[in-house]
């Protein structure tokens, strides 16, 4: 594998060249409220709150507002496919997607690291863009904290395979190995997510 030093720092400049434009028009606004109500569909995979309730799903609570619209988006469109999201989101118009990611942008999710370890051990390639412990610093960047390590090892390997593509994600992910993949996705599952219930 090249530089993990050169390929993170590859990730910041290639990120800051491609972040794509928003999802959504740009003059459309999202209602929480009105995204909480609809998310009602989502609840049984991703919880009310955003946190998944079953382990082929990720946490999309605390999530950028523009990385939810965004795949809403692509799963919609066909860019990105999924046997229950690509049915769900085709039922999304753009002021729906706005709303659902204006609500689970809205929830206060904080991450912690597993005791023993420390934000100098996180994988170098990926801190710039999803933070040492998962939660991300980039608006075009999903958290990973907590998520399960056969979901993150799984979306690795698309983007290495070119069945899901990103100009940053598929960049780095080109030379990993399948052991470098597997440490990044056991890095992150370990990490501990938190987003507290909807009341």
């Amino acid at each position: 594998m090249r530089n993990p030093v050169m390929l993170g720092l590859g990730g910041v400049f290639l990120a800051q060249a491609f972040i794509a434009p928003p999802a959504v028009a740009e003059d459309l606004t999202g209602d929480p409220a009105a995204g909480r109500r609809k998310a009602g569909m989502c609840r049984t995979c991703h919880g009310l709150e955003g946190l998944a309730k079953i382990p082929i799903a990720p946490h999309i609570g605390g999530e950028p507002a523009n990385y939810v619209a965004r795949q809403l988006i692509a799963f919609r469109d066909g860019t990105r496919t999924h046997e229950m999201m690509s049915v769900v989101a085709k039922g999304l118009d753009d002021q729906a997607i706005a709303d659902l990611a204006a609500w689970y942008s809205a929830q206060p999710a904080t991450a912690s690291l597993r005791a023993g370890k420390s934000e100098g051990m996180a994988p170098e390639t990926c801190v710039s863009c999803h933070g040492p412990d998962g939660l991300a610093t980039i608006e075009d960047a999903p958290n990973l904290a907590g998520e399960n390590t056969i979901y993150i090892d799984t979306q690795l390997k698309a983007f290495r395979s070119g069945k899901r593509t990103h100009a940053v994600m598929s960049e780095v992910a080109a030379d990993m190995s399948d052991a470098e993949i597997r440490a990044v996705a056991d890095w992150y599952a370990a990490t501990t997510i938190s987003i507290p219930p909807v009341k």
